[in-house]
């Protein structure tokens, strides 16, 4: 227990005082640590970097070795640390170390000394130490030793015993508290014990990580190789987030070989194991936001280039999505028996192989601590993955019986829902101590879940316990593994498998009134509510999956148990559905102006814009408010990607002139409104073609007849012209009286 500088009621100490038994302490030292590397000299006298402390303040910190541990006979060694977080350095000080003879009672009892209070708890001095300045932004650790033959070890039963180290400043005392284990002897049958640890990869907006977040988190120092190394040689349960292994295969041969590497590793532990929801997607939520059961993935199509994935080999053996799938990015599926298939195709892998993380558990569900009411442990409790019944995992404080801080058994039903319950101070303690490199503070939480575990193995009638690290992807790897290794080989214990806990006789619990965090849920349900309209929208394409997929994924990763408490997810929420209200608006029509139509028969041209990355298939639907007007009404349109695509609508002008008002509006194949609708007044001149016709016949006409009157009466005048100017050759008859 860590405390701060502060008044305090001074503790009852004896003026007994022992000699530093410094060779003991080193000698134990190695202990606090299963990985040798990570082990710190106690005597170390030169300052080390401050961990993050609140800043103008010091910490001091009692740190038992090997987890408090002493069995009859051996001696005791402790670690005090100062800290040093102001800016100017401390004065030496004498550190008194005390114990107590009597073993404390009870859960509660240890529970309010380590919180500081020493009520009726008596203790004696059994060491000192001295530590010197301590420079502003630096710390010292000194070790104290008591001897196996001191006085005060000897004769002790089993049992958790008080234990307390303080120094004296003008303010008065500052004492940091902790315990001594003494354990009983070994059981025939051990307590049996769990240790579920997260594998996770943080928060998340997109659908998936990409290669070089992959490369990062997969490095040798990386996140996600911590977290392998930390549990790797250790009886812990895996609890893994499959979109971390469908992250490395969707990128098939292009996948960076860290990540590949670090999949095989993970498929080839023989942990037990269960799958998180995709991006660890907390399941209160989804059950507060109306949903019968927790979103799964749909597709991941979208995020694959079938260019990176080679066709599969003829000889290729059906996959059982049970096994581990090998060290390939992608895995092969099952060879086609379709003869007309093209065997030069590449083999995208289907969802059920991009999530596997081996030989999992179906159906576990985890939500976040404090979220899991009453109701949503019986909806969850009702569901079955592949005939598998459900197990839903809830910390002991969220039960009746729990929440007095009474030991609650691993296994136990709520109703008819099949539940395991992580005892919460154990956890808690665990937690802390993962995400610790520094040996010598880490041993001050790993005393206080051996403590808590010490009580709680005398306490669940033989059943089983379970403890479960919060997820974390920062935490230490040499922290990691100390926290597995000291619940699990704690006196009195023996590890157990997920199947062995949900194996273990029940009994039955209740829960305790909770609720998921409200903003959450509203934010979940506008979520949905947007994917429901993306869904519609995603009609227009030949495989919708291309845009449903995508929004899927990332509402999952959006709703990740990580994003809690996180500041920034009130402001990447709403960015999100902005860019989901932009996918809505890429694709639509083009504006148009008052159109002008002379003649009864003409074609009405629009344009429809696509800005998404694909094709898309849609319907523009006309319907004019007046007879006038006659329209195709219903126009298919395939617009190409990220253009602007022409529609002609074909339009019969009727006998009548006016103005036409034309509805518009985009719809997908399966009738759903694609874009906001539109008018087009439309200037209907179709009698002005019969008038101009008939006045340009007119015209011609008048022409015709005025040029046939014109040649009439020119070839009339020519005649006339002709006859006046020949010579007359007719004889007249002669006249008999004329001659003489």
């Amino acid at each position: 227990m860590t405390v701060t500088p502060r008044r305090q009621r001074a503790l009852s100490l004896s003026a007994r005082t022992v000699a530093v038994l410094a060779a003991i302490a080193f000698a134990v030292v190695p202990l606090a640590v299963p990985a040798a590397s990570g082990s710190t000299s106690l005597a170390a006298p030169a300052p080390t970097p401050t961990p993050s402390i609140p800043a103008g303040t010091t910490v001091f910190t009692l740190s038992p070795v090997g987890s408090g541990i002493v069995h009859p006979g051996d001696a005791l060694a402790v670690s005090v640390t100062l800290q040093n977080a102001t800016d100017a350095a401390t004065a030496p000080i004498v550190i008194g170390l005390s114990l107590g003879t009597t073993a404390l009672r009870d859960r509660d009892a240890l529970r309010a000394w380590l919180a500081g209070d020493g009520s009726g708890i008596s203790v004696e001095q059994v060491g000192t130490a001295t530590i010197g300045a301590v420079p502003a932004g630096g710390e010292q650790t000194e070790g104290i030793g008591v001897g196996s033959d001191d006085p005060a070890l000897q004769g002790l039963a089993p049992g958790v015993y008080p234990l307390v180290a303080s120094y004296d400043t003008a303010d008065g005392p500052v004492a940091s508290t902790s315990v001594m284990i003494v354990p009983r002897p070994e059981a025939a049958v051990p307590v049996g014990i769990g240790v579920v640890v997260p594998i996770t990869a943080g928060a998340l907006s997109g659908g998936l990580l990409t290669a070089d977040q992959l490369a990062a988190l997969t490095a040798p120092t990386g996140s996600l190789s911590n977290q392998l190394n930390g549990v790797e040689g250790t009886p812990a349960i895996l609890a893994v987030d499959p979109a971390i292994p469908a992250s490395i295969r969707v990128l098939g041969t292009s996948a960076p070989a860290s990540a590949v590497e670090w999949l095989d590793r993970l498929l080839e532990l023989p942990h037990s194991r269960f799958a998180l929801q995709f991006g660890d997607a907390d399941v209160a939520a989804q059950l507060e936001a109306g949903l019968s059961r927790p979103a799964a993935p749909t597709s991941l199509t979208a995020y694959m280039n079938p260019a990176l994935f080679p066709p599969a080999p003829e000889s290729a053996e059906p996959t059982d999505p049970a096994e581990p799938t090998g060290s390939a990015p992608a895995p092969s599926p099952s060879p086609t028996t379709d003869p007309d298939a093209d065997p030069d195709a590449p083999a995208l892998p289907g969802l059920d192989a991009l999530l596997d993380i081996g030989g999992a558990r179906s159906a576990v569900y985890w939500p976040a601590a404090g979220t899991a009411s009453g109701e949503t442990v019986t909806t969850l409790g009702g569901l079955t993955v592949d005939d598998q019944r459900s197990l839903t995992l809830v910390p002991s404080d969220a039960t009746a019986q729990g929440s007095t801080g009474a030991t609650v058994p691993a296994h136990a039903t709520v109703g008819d829902a099949d539940v395991l319950v992580y005892d919460i101070d154990v956890s808690r303690a665990l937690q802390e101590a993962s995400v610790l490199d520094e040996g010598a503070l880490r041993g001050a939480a790993l005393t206080e879940a051996t403590a808590h575990l010490a009580f709680a193995t005398a306490e669940t009638g033989g059943g089983p316990i379970l403890a479960a690290l919060d997820r974390d992807p920062e935490r230490s790897r040499v922290g990691l593994r100390s926290a597995v290794s000291a619940a699990t080989e704690a006196p009195g214990v023996a590890p157990v498998s997920l199947g062995g806990l949900a194996a273990a006789p029940s009994r039955t619990a209740e829960i305790s009134d909770a609720a998921a965090d409200p903003v959450r849920v509203a934010s979940a349900s506008a979520l949905f509510a947007d994917e429901h309209e993306l869904s519609r929208f995603a009609t227009i394409l030949d495989d919708p999956s291309l845009i449903t997929g995508p929004e899927r994924a990332e509402i999952l990763q959006l709703l990740g148990v990580a994003w809690i408490g996180d500041p920034t997810w009130a402001t990447t929420v709403p960015t999100h559905r902005a860019e989901s209200a932009g996918t809505l608006d890429s694709v639509g029509l083009m504006p148009t102006t008052t159109i002008n139509l002379f003649g009864a028969d003409a074609g009405l041209r629009f344009w429809v814009r696509n800005d998404l990355p694909y094709p898309v298939r849609l319907v523009l639907y006309a319907v004019p408010d007046d007879l006038r007007l006659d329209v195709q009404r219903a126009n298919p349109v395939d617009a190409t990607a990220q253009s602007n695509t022409r529609v002609d609508v074909p339009v019969q002008a009727r006998v009548g002139n006016g103005e036409v008002t034309l509805a518009l509006q985009l719809r997908s194949r399966a009738s759903v409104a694609i874009g906001e609708p539109a008018t087009v007044e439309v200037n209907v001149r179709a009698e002005w073609e019969a008038v101009g016709i008939a006045a340009l016949a007119i015209v011609v006409g008048g022409l015709l007849a005025i040029g046939a009157i014109r040649t009439f009466l020119r070839l009339r005048a020519r005649r006339a012209n002709q006859s006046l100017s020949e010579p007359s050759e007719t004889k007249r008859p002669e006249d008999p009286e004329a001659r003489p």
